[in-house]
């Protein structure tokens, strides 16, 4: 019985090492040195979006957050976010601006200021800039700098 097990063992370890020497990757090619043979990356889609002025990223999480860690209950049906979004999704809209700027909600962007909202202003000329707004008081500011980035 003995005999047998090592018999089957050896026979095991020898589909194994066959086994294994057919899955070795495939050689780069012969005019690069394997240290730095990079494969090479597949092509991925684009296209020019419709929104060239900006994106204006509000965190979805920082009015949320706010709420819940308080004692009292609060029975809102909207967030501050969510009313600050939709006030400047029709502002642009009113401007004939929508379209050429976007507004997207985000997951949290890990600041969590105190009463405040995290807005996240991009454009490809200007670049990013990360404001601290109040959703009701700093709605008109905060619009004026979405309207710098059209210039």
């Amino acid at each position: 019985m003995k005999k047998l097990l090592k018999r089957i063992k050896a026979l095991i370890r020898k589909i194994f090492q066959q086994f294994s020497s057919t899955l070795e990757p495939s050689p780069p090619p012969s005019y690069h040195s394997p240290e730095t043979w990079i494969p090479p990356i597949p092509p991925v889609p684009s296209f020019a979006p419709q929104w060239e002025n900006g994106l204006v990223l509000v965190c979805s999480q920082c009015t949320v957050e706010q709420f819940a860690g308080s004692s009292h209950r609060i029975n809102r049906s909207i967030t501050a976010t969510e009313e600050l979004q939709n006030w400047l999704k029709s502002r642009l809209k009113f401007d004939g601006l929508w379209g050429k700027y976007r507004v997207i909600s985000t997951s949290c962007l890990g600041i969590c200021p105190q009463s405040r909202v995290v807005v996240v202003l991009r454009n490809h000329l200007v670049g990013q800039q990360c404001l601290l707004v109040d959703p009701q008081s700093d709605r008109e500011i905060l619009y004026s700098y979405i309207k710098q980035m059209n210039q």
